[in-house]
């Protein structure tokens, strides 16, 4: 097992989950980061400017107030609000002499910019303003940090909730998958009784799962349990005719009594009985494999149930059981051979446990998606206890415990008829007789 198939699942759902949400919180905090350098950055070009015009406005006004001329101005308002900026500022005239600075020969320092200051329209000085890194600059760093800081305190806390929620999510949603797995390995362990039951507060497709999986189990141990009916119903049905043969040869040959035509025939009927079984063992194991084997090709289901008819009509007359036939043509798709024996079985069973001046009714109708086929007798009828288990295998109800068979003409019927995609139901009530129902799918009735 590698080391990728050990990790738990609530592991790499945690571990996903917070992975997603730092990955969605860096996302944020990088567009976040983005925004915030662009918006300071233009608020510190919209403070430069403002700075810059109301020192030009300043100067100008210092220049226009008394006589016109640099020569009697106080510079000092428009240099203390360069100073509490962070600004070295410098205010020279149109000759090139320095009127005031708070920066040496600002004419060739690196890194100034020069404004005009005109009074009446006329220049009448330069101002040159060089931003330091002191004051809004200072100022403008510290709110780049506090922004920083706080997409990586959100990033933190994110992260933090995140695993929190994960955590639990994760754990929610492995739980259920832990009782799926430990139901699995107690089954697989021989325990039929497992089941995963209902699982709450786990998502739609878990619950889907765990209802698939008992559903499954269920008919593992319903055919657990056929296997286990099968293997005593042959015992029981095998263990009279061998009993009869063993002691009825054993007396033979220790002379007990004498070898008659009487004794023979005897055996005789006991080894066709022994026959019998091994051959309805045979068909039946043939009809659970017919999905494998079947010829499937478009037919009348109408005239193979005519021809079935036909087929038992004299086995109806020595029963005196009458026969009667409403048949329309109906086209399926299927095994021609196959859906004959399934009539025949039903008609077989129908006259068997029909009494003498009974009817025996066959129906073939053709609908808009579906065939049915319907073979109803004026029999006793079935009880309703007995009714759901009737296409059990071996199963012989109380009507039938003085009738010949082993009980599994309709067990071969209902393996048949699954295996055509159809479906078969009984209708039945005691003393009014009974009707199976078979329905199929239809085919049109033009290639």
């Amino acid at each position: 097992m590698t080391r990728e198939q050990r990790t738990p699942i609530w592991l790499r759902l945690t571990l996903t989950c917070v992975g997603v949400a730092l990955l969605a919180v860096l996302i944020v905090a990088g567009i976040t980061a983005a925004f915030s350098e662009r918006y300071v950055s233009q608020l510190v070009d919209e403070r430069r400017d403002d700075l810059t015009r109301a020192l030009m406005v300043d100067a100008a006004s210092t220049y226009n107030t008394g006589s016109p001329g640099w020569s009697d101005v106080d510079l000092r308002p428009a240099l203390d609000l360069a100073a509490r900026s962070g600004t070295d500022v410098a205010v020279v005239d149109n000759g090139g002499a320095v009127v005031a600075a708070t920066f040496a020969d600002p004419r060739h320092a690196v890194g100034t910019e020069q404004h005009p200051i005109q009074v009446h329209g006329q220049p009448v000085g330069t101002l040159y303003v060089k931003f330091n890194g002191r004051g809004l600059v200072q100022s403008t760093d510290s709110l780049r940090r506090s922004l920083l800081h706080a997409d990586i305190s959100s990033a933190a806390v994110a992260a933090v909730l995140a695993l929190g929620a994960a955590v639990v999510v994760a754990r929610r949603l492995s739980s259920p998958v832990r009782r799926l797995t430990a139901a699995a390995g107690e089954m697989g362990r021989g325990n039929r009784d497992t089941r995963v039951g209902a699982l709450p507060g786990a998502p739609a497709e878990l619950h889907e799962l765990a209802t698939a999986f008992d559903a499954m189990a269920d008919t593992l141990t319903r055919h657990e349990q056929l296997r286990r009916d099968l293997v005593a119903d042959v015992a029981h049905e095998l263990r009279t005719p061998v009993a009869v043969l063993q002691a009825n040869t054993e007396a033979l040959l220790d002379g007990v009594v004498p070898h008659t035509c009487e004794q023979t025939a005897s055996l005789h009927e006991e080894v066709v009985r022994l026959a019998d079984m091994v051959n309805d063992l045979q068909t039946l194991a043939s009809a659970e494999a017919a999905v494998l084997h079947m010829d499937l090709t478009r037919c009348d289901l109408g005239m193979l149930a005519d021809i079935a008819v036909e087929a038992m009509t004299s086995t109806a007359n020595v029963a005196r059981v009458e026969l009667h036939r409403e048949l329309q043509p109906a086209f399926v798709y299927g095994d021609p051979a196959r859906l004959h024996q399934v009539i025949t079985n039903l008609l077989s069973n129908a006259v068997k446990f029909t009494p003498p001046g009974g009817r025996v009714t066959v129906t073939v109708s053709a609908q808009d998606k579906d065939v049915r086929l319907v073979v109803a007798d004026t029999g006793p009828g079935i009880e309703a206890d007995e009714l759901p288990r009737i296409f059990d295998r071996f199963w012989r109800g109380r009507n039938a415990a003085n009738s010949a068979g082993t009980g599994i003409g309709l067990a071969i019927v209902g393996d048949l008829v699954a295996a055509h995609h159809g479906s078969i139901a009984a209708e039945s009530s005691p003393g009014k007789g009974t009707s199976i129902v078979v329905t199929f799918p239809a085919v049109g009735s033009q290639h």
